[in-house]
């Protein structure tokens, strides 16, 4: 009788061991990296071509926020691309690995909105666009990255190796996607408001702070 005891549980135990819940760890994914330094003039908005920027910009407190209209002109006229307000930072890169770091917050509402991208590519526009939808955030219109980021500061890290082909992205230091991109060519990280072509919400909004670049 004790060995059958005995027996059931060791069959018990590591049944138990595997309904426990997958452990997230958190990792510095800017090890290794050396910090590019910024200023003012690293940074080059857009905006609608027919409104000041301060009417779709402020910069307060160390906080770069945005906000867009869906009704808004595009930023240059002429252009067929949907309204945005976003800074394109500097410098600009071809090779080697790039890292974007930097801290949103994106208000209950907003959907429909890219907040973050690599622009550039040698397929297509762009290399990664970060959309919000709903509080969730996605890859382009497909893969869901993150969920519930309404109404919070979380951090975004994208990781960008041009020599192997290698996109990854880190929200608050876990890695949540990893994907091949589009090819090189003239590349940039970008963040703010870009209205999708379509399911955007009337007004769209993110703010950022403690932005930084880095590279290998």
């Amino acid at each position: 009788m004790k060995r059958v005891c005995c027996s059931l549980l060791l069959l018990l135990v590591p049944l138990c061991l595997l309904t426990k819940p997958l452990m997230v760890f958190a990792f510095d994914p800017t090890q290794g990296f050396t910090n590019v330094p910024l200023t003012s003039s690293s940074y080059i908005y857009q905006k609608p071509y027919n409104v000041p920027l301060n009417e779709r910009y402020s910069f307060k407190n160390g906080v770069h926020r945005f906000w867009v209209y869906a009704n808004d002109k595009p930023f240059e006229r002429g252009s067929n691309t949907q309204p945005r307000t976003e800074a394109q930072i500097k410098p600009d890169y071809t090779s080697g690995v790039w890292q974007f770091e930097g801290y949103a917050f994106v208000p209950h509402g907003t959907s429909g909105a890219t907040i973050v991208q690599i622009h550039g590519a040698a397929h297509g526009n762009t290399t990664l666009l970060l959309r919000i939808y709903n509080g969730d955030m996605t890859y382009y219109d497909g893969e869901v990255i993150a969920t519930g980021l309404y109404d919070k500061w979380f951090k975004v890290n994208l990781i960008h190796n041009v020599d192997e082909g290698r996109l990854m992205v880190y929200i608050n230091d876990v890695k949540k996607f990893e994907s091949h991109d589009e090819g090189p060519g003239d590349l940039y990280f970008k963040c703010g408001v870009y209205g999708a072509s379509s399911g955007k919400s009337q007004y769209m909004e993110s703010r950022w702070r403690d932005i930084k670049i880095y590279k290998k």
